[in-house]
């Protein structure tokens, strides 16, 4: 505690006692079956409150049958929901965490379709045409609105029933309250809309009917954007004058600050920020607020190691701080701090892809450093071996790394071995890639779990059958990754043709005009034509995929590829590299077959995938030797797939 006075010392908000200032915020998780909380909803908030928080925030749930965001929205407006509900605020009291609800209506942010796939009306204060989720909303009329206002308090009212602590209006990142709050938004002329009075009542008139109809001792707090971080959406201005109005009448206890909108490309971002963004970027507008409110204030955005929490709460610029992507990819995060073992904490590398980018796959939450995260009942306890056995690991790459620490850990004799003199594999080149210099943490996180599992490590040390046979291997796990993609390409002789390997390694120099063809549509394409722009040259980013990026999670998506645009690449999509020579790059049309020529090309960047690196895993295969790849040496994908591959081979050892 003494290197972190601040984040544990206790606190109390309307006589409730946190344990610390860390807390989860809510977040959705997809871990529901039929709409309704299960085992493993239960299972994934109560790892946290085990790990160490002081308050679990569960997921937004709907208020009313016109609040559907998705079809695996909690529906906290039905009574079906109520027993799950009951079991997640059991699992968490049962380790000394605080637990709250979320009451949510997404208004106009409505994100898919019903189970058929057809589009559900996206209800708002006014008609506008949704530039995110291309929506054409419908004005609510008094008698919904009032409806939906008495839907907040029944939920609210079945959260209590449940066990829940407190209650969060979510008028954050342009959700129902914020859009009448908001007068860009808000077009009405009736007692919803025009004056700044008027655009607060839907939010007070919520917060009031909380405060009758809740027991006393239940606390009432909000979520809001600060700023929305768009063109059309909340200003500090108005959002300011909503905490003012709202404590005024002492309607909230507290207030949880956050930045951004689910409505557009440039403001969506702010929900989960990326690593291009700063960590700890949210102190100002903690800051901001508390000068001007008495509340109690909680603040969350990119807070992803105790050092930035506690620094944030001595700065007296927030009560309590959200760290939820540091307890997705750490659920023992603040066990940890607390303990000072900072160093044995796995930080939050900020990447997105299987956190939020799982929910924007329509898929249950998971982590790419913590594969067990979404899956406790799998894996989230370890399994003691019956019988160790001596094991040797292929490869130090991400797959290779986990697979060896979790083996180790449970009780086999492992030695890694990797060919070259670092471990890290392509995640050393990945963070080579501007603004992705913090992907490199997963080498460091990874490495650190391998030692505190007892892992012996060989580097400059390539696996071969007679050190298999030499160390009375058991089990071999290959995970030697991958090898770029290099086709045969018409006039590839001719021009200067060179991989995204070379480039990133500066095994290879790039001309001024440079073409970077990329098939797969993630990080290496837009990431090596980022770069090769801000060197200074011209860049064409030439792509097979339908869009740039398509595989990467929207916000990182959205946000480079508005870099690029910035620094003037060209992007051409449908294009599919079929030849070169000296001054030319030719491309297909996709669906056309017909060409697409990038003329005046000095250099083509190939970003054209991998190919497996198997040729171990078949001599040990003809030598008898018990061998499994994992990851990229399996089949080249991502560091997700890699690092869960690397987990489920160590725990069938």
């Amino acid at each position: 505690m003494a290197a972190f006075p601040h984040l544990f010392s206790p606190f109390e908000i309307k006589g409730v006692a946190f344990r610390n200032r860390i807390f989860s915020t809510g977040h959705q998780t997809l871990i529901v079956t039929g709409g309704l909380p299960n085992d493993a909803l239960v299972a994934y908030h109560e790892a946290r409150a085990k790990g160490g928080a002081g308050l679990i925030i569960t997921e937004a749930m709907s208020v009313h049958e016109t609040a559907y965001f998705n079809e695996v929205m909690i529906f906290a407006c039905r009574d079906e929901a109520l027993p799950g509900l009951k079991r997640i605020t059991a699992a968490v009291h049962e380790h000394g965490a605080r637990v709250f609800g979320q009451l949510f209506h997404p208004g106009a942010e409505v994100l898919g379709t019903d189970s058929y796939g057809t589009r559900t009306v996206a209800w708002a204060p006014s008609s506008l045409n949704h530039e995110r989720y291309f929506a054409t909303t419908r004005a609510l009329t008094e008698d919904l609105i009032e409806d939906i206002i008495e839907g907040y308090a029944a939920s609210a009212e079945r959260m209590v029933e449940a066990g829940y602590d407190g209650v969060e209006i979510v008028a954050s990142h342009g959700y129902l309250p914020a859009q009448f709050l908001a007068p860009l938004v808000n077009q009405r002329t009736d007692r919803w809309g025009g004056s700044r009075e008027n655009r607060q009542r839907f939010l007070l008139e919520i917060a009031r009917l909380l405060r009758r109809r809740l027991p006393a001792g239940t606390i009432v707090g909000l979520r809001i954007s600060l700023d929305e971080k768009d063109h059309i959406g909340l200003k500090p201005d108005e959002a300011m004058a909503a905490l003012e109005a709202l404590e005024a009448e002492n309607l909230m206890d507290y207030m949880n600050i956050a930045y951004g909108s689910s409505a557009t490309s440039g403001s969506s971002p702010h929900i989960a920020p990326p690593m291009m963004i700063d960590a700890g970027y949210m102190r100002e507008a903690g800051a901001t607020v508390k000068r001007s409110v008495r509340t109690p204030i909680l603040l969350a955005g990119r807070f992803n190691q105790p050092q930035l929490a506690e620094a944030a709460l001595a700065a007296g610029e927030a009560d309590l701080i959200g760290m939820t992507r540091a307890q997705i990819c750490d659920p023992e995060m603040a066990n940890k701090a607390r303990d000072g073992r900072v160093d044995d904490i796995r930080a939050c590398i900020a990447c997105n892809q299987a956190c939020i980018g799982h929910v924007t796959l329509g898929t249950p939450i998971s982590c790419i450093q913590h594969p067990e995260t979404g899956r406790e009942l799998q894996y989230g306890t370890r399994r003691a071996a019956e019988k160790p056995r001596r094991v040797i690991v292929a490869g130090g790459g991400p797959a290779g790394m986990k697979a060896a620490a979790v083996a180790a850990e449970r009780g086999h004799r492992v030695t890694l071995c990797e060919a070259s003199e670092r471990l890290g594999g392509q995640a050393l080149l990945a963070q080579q890639l501007p603004n992705r210099a913090e992907f490199g943490g997963i080498v460091t996180n990874l490495a650190r779990e391998m030692e505190l599992a007892g892992v012996e490590v060989r580097l400059s040390t390539p696996v071969t059958t007679e050190l298999a046979k030499a160390e009375s291997a058991e089990t071999v796990i290959v995970a030697t990754g991958a090898r770029p993609h290099v086709p045969d390409i018409e006039g590839g002789d001719e021009g200067h043709v060179v991989t995204a390997w070379q480039v990133l390694t500066r095994e290879a120099n790039c001309g001024g005009s440079v073409v970077v063809a990329d098939w797969r549509g993630d990080w290496v394409g837009v990431g090596v034509a980022q770069m090769l722009a801000l060197e200074g040259r011209r860049v064409r980013l030439m792509t097979s995929a339908i869009a740039p990026g398509i595989n990467l999670q929207p916000y990182v998506r959205d946000m480079m590829v508005g870099e690029l645009m910035r620094l003037g690449v060209t992007i051409t999509p449908y294009a599919r590299l079929a030849g070169v020579d000296s001054d030319t790059a030719y491309f297909e049309q996709t669906t056309t077959g017909e060409p697409i020529l990038a003329e005046e090309t000095e250099t083509v960047v190939l970003a054209l995938g991998h190919r497996s690196d198997d040729a171990l895993l078949h001599a040990l295969t003809a030598a008898g030797f018990a061998a499994e790849a994992i990851g990229d040496a399996l089949s080249p994908r991502s560091a997700e797939e890699a690092v869960l591959e690397g987990l489920k081979a160590g725990a069938a050892v």
